[in-house]
């Protein structure tokens, strides 16, 4: 087979400065981290990309960004001597997409949530940081959409790639490799003290809350999950996660009963135990109580 609410918080800008600043692309080094069996975690710049190989196919979860292509594939390379047949992308932003059009014309299928396919085709902007990404030309579009979910059967295993709606944006999907108990998250679950919700783009705090749980529902204690962003994680880290953004959504919601002020919110500090109150979280939490208001 060849082929606006200014989501931000400064501990995720510290974490993805891919998303806050210019880069010098030639310094980035692309590392390969055993997940399961031939399931592998590779780490550059932008989300983490997942991999795939076997007598199938070669699968990518996402390709970071254009300039990192020929890296990519270096490292992918090293691993087997069959190119990427597939790239299926957990969601749009261009941290995790921007490979799309090399990969693309190199004879990769690119999948992803119609949603997502539908944004790649027009210019649209990333809240995060007001990032105008352009629209993709024909190369770069996925081929192969869904509503709901989809499956492969390849590599060994059961693939299902499975649309988190309305979470990190309107058109996420979690890959879940069931024979090898592998999990790629997107950035549905990060590693920062809160996510990052592009809630102009269709994102929303419940989303990510709905999410986290239906993704522990498909997982166990050996589940191995990738994040969009961060080191390898366990649904234990997942369930902590979830039960954090639980907390701050029910102290949100308090505040909005009472009729608070978003100034009185934040002066409340809602991400108290989790997160200091600066500009970044003023922001984020601004942008999540318009929610419930």
């Amino acid at each position: 087979m060849r082929g606006s609410l200014g989501v931000v918080l400064l501990v995720v800008l510290l974490a993805v400065p891919q998303l806050g600043s210019a880069q010098n692309f030639d310094e980035i080094q692309i590392s390969t981290t055993p997940v399961a069996g031939s399931i592998y975690m590779l780490q550059g710049s932008g989300g983490n990309i997942g991999l795939s190989i076997g007598d199938d196919a070669t699968i990518l979860v996402d390709d970071q960004f254009a300039p990192l292509t020929q890296k990519i594939q270096a490292a992918v390379a090293a691993l087997t001597g069959t190119p990427v047949d597939f790239v299926i992308n957990t969601h749009w932003h261009y941290d995790h997409t921007d490979g799309n059009t090399n990969f693309g014309r190199a004879g990769a299928i690119i999948v992803a949530h119609e949603n997502a396919r539908t944004r790649m085709t027009r210019t649209d902007t990333v809240s995060l940081n007001n990032r105008v990404q352009e629209a993709y030309g024909p190369d770069g579009l996925p081929k192969i959409t869904f509503y709901q979910s989809m499956r492969f059967h390849l590599n060994d295993n059961v693939i299902d790639v499975i649309h988190l709606r309305n979470a990190h944006t309107d058109g996420d999907a979690a890959v879940y490799f069931r024979d090898t108990n592998v999990l790629h998250a997107g950035d549905t679950f990060t590693r920062g003290a809160v996510p990052f919700i592009d809630q102009p783009n269709g994102g929303t705090l419940d989303g990510i809350i709905d999410a986290a749980w239906i993704m522990a529902g498909l997982t166990d204690d050996q589940t191995r999950i990738i994040p969009g962003h961060g080191a390898l994680a366990s649904r234990g880290d997942l369930l902590a996660y979830h039960a954090k953004l639980v907390v701050i959504r029910d102290r949100l919601r308090d505040h909005a009963v009472q009729g608070h002020t978003p100034e009185q919110v934040v002066a409340a500090n809602p991400l108290r135990d989790y997160a200091e109150m600066n500009a970044g979280n003023e922001r984020w939490v601004r942008a999540a109580y318009a929610e419930f208001r």
